[in-house]
C-alpha cells in the first residue's frame, strides 16, 4: 500500500499480531459524529477472510473495510467490505470512506481526480472534486414496480395506510431495497416502524424553499429487530436512478438522511453527460492510529 508504515509483530499466547494503520471515518458529513461511521484497515495485504470478518465483528459498525493492492491493472486499489456478519460486494459509504483513506495514506490515482476502486462488483469509479468524493452508481439488480402484496406488507410494517404511499418500486442494487415515496419529508420523519421482513427505503419531498430535495430513511431487519441506517450511499444511488428515470426529480440535488436518529447526513446527487448517476459526500477523520490484527 502507498506510504506503508513499518509493521510491528507481537505475540499474545500463540497468536501473532501485526500492527497496521487504522482509521475510523465519518462519511456523508463535514461535521464529525453526524454521518455514517466506517472503520478502515489500511495495511491489510496478508489478512485472510476469517481475520477480516473477525475484526469487522469486533468493531460492530455497519461496515469495516480492508485496503489491498489491486489485482486488476486498471484499478488503483482493491477493497473488501465486511459487515459484522458477512462480506459485501459493494456499499456506498464504505466506497467513499475507503477512497478517502487510500488517498490519506499516500495513494496517488493514475488519473488526477479519478480513482478506480476494485471490489466485489468489479471496478467502481470514484471522482475527487475538492473535499467531495463521488461514486458512479452501479446498475440495479432489480427494478420496476413492486407487487401490491409487497406494498401492503410494507405499509403495515411502517404503520401507515396504503394511501400514504405515492410511488413504489424495486430499487435493489444489492441489499434488496424496496423504494417507497411518501407525500412529504415530514411524513417520512414521522414514521415509527414495526417489525419488518423487508429492506425499505423511504423518500419524501421537502418544500421548495428547503436546501434539500428529499429526506431519506433506510430500514432493515437484523436478528428480529428493525434497524435504521444513518446515511446510505447505495439506497440514495438507487433512489436517484428511480426518481430521475421516472421524471420525478431532476439532478443535481441534495438529499438529507439521518435526521430522525440525530444525524445530519448530506448526500449530493448529480448526473454526467452519459446520464449516469453519481453519489457524493464529504468524509472526515475521527480516529487515526494503529491496530494489531
Amino acid at each position: 500500500m502507498p506510504g506503508k508504515s513499518p509493521s510491528h509483530s507481537s505475540h499474545l499466547g500463540k497468536t501473532l499480531f501485526v500492527r497496521r494503520r487504522f482509521t475510523q471515518l465519518d462519511v456523508f458529513t463535514e461535521t464529525p459524529f453526524l454521518g455514517n461511521p466506517l472503520a478502515v484497515v489500511v495495511d491489510a495485504e496478508d489478512l485472510d477472510s476469517s481475520q477480516m470478518q473477525s475484526f469487522a465483528r469486533w468493531t460492530n459498525l455497519s461496515e469495516t473495510t480492508f485496503l489491498l493492492p489491486p489485482s486488476d491493472s486498471s484499478s488503483d486499489y482493491r477493497v473488501r467490505i465486511f459487515t459484522p456478519t458477512e462480506e459485501l460486494p459493494f456499499a456506498g459509504h464504505p466506497t467513499l470512506g475507503s477512497a478517502y483513506a487510500w488517498l490519506a495514506s499516500g495513494g496517488s490515482p493514475r488519473r488526477p481526480g479519478l480513482l478506480i476502486q476494485e471490489c466485489g462488483v468489479g471496478l467502481v469509479k470514484v471522482r475527487q472534486n475538492g473535499t467531495m468524493l463521488s461514486f458512479e452508481a452501479p446498475a440495479l439488480l432489480r427494478g420496476g414496480p413492486a407487487d401490491e402484496s409487497v406494498i401492503l406488507e410494507a405499509s403495515e410494517s411502517l404503520g401507515i395506510s396504503r394511501s400514504s404511499i405515492q410511488h413504489a418500486a424495486w430499487v435493489d442494487n444489492g441489499p434488496g431495497w424496496l423504494g417507497l415515496m411518501l407525500g412529504s419529508a415530514e411524513e417520512v420523519l414521522a414514521i415509527k416502524p414495526r417489525t419488518m421482513n423487508l429492506t425499505v427505503g423511504l423518500v419524501g419531498r421537502y418544500p421548495k424553499e428547503s436546501p434539500f430535495a428529499y429526506e431519506v430513511r433506510a430500514f432493515y431487519s437484523s436478528g428480529g429487530m428493525t434497524l435504521e441506517d444513518p446515511v446510505t450511499g447505495s439506497l440514495n444511488a438507487s433512489i436517484a436512478q428511480w426518481l430521475i428515470g421516472a421524471g420525478l426529480v431532476k439532478a443535481p440535488y441534495i438529499a438529507s438522511q439521518g435526521t430522525a436518529i440525530e444525524r445530519a447526513g448530506r448526500v449530493h446527487i448529480s448526473t454526467d453527460e452519459s446520464g449516469a448517476v453519481w453519489v457524493g459526500g464529504n468524509v472526515v477523520s475521527c480516529v487515526e492510529g494503529t491496530v494489531d490484527i
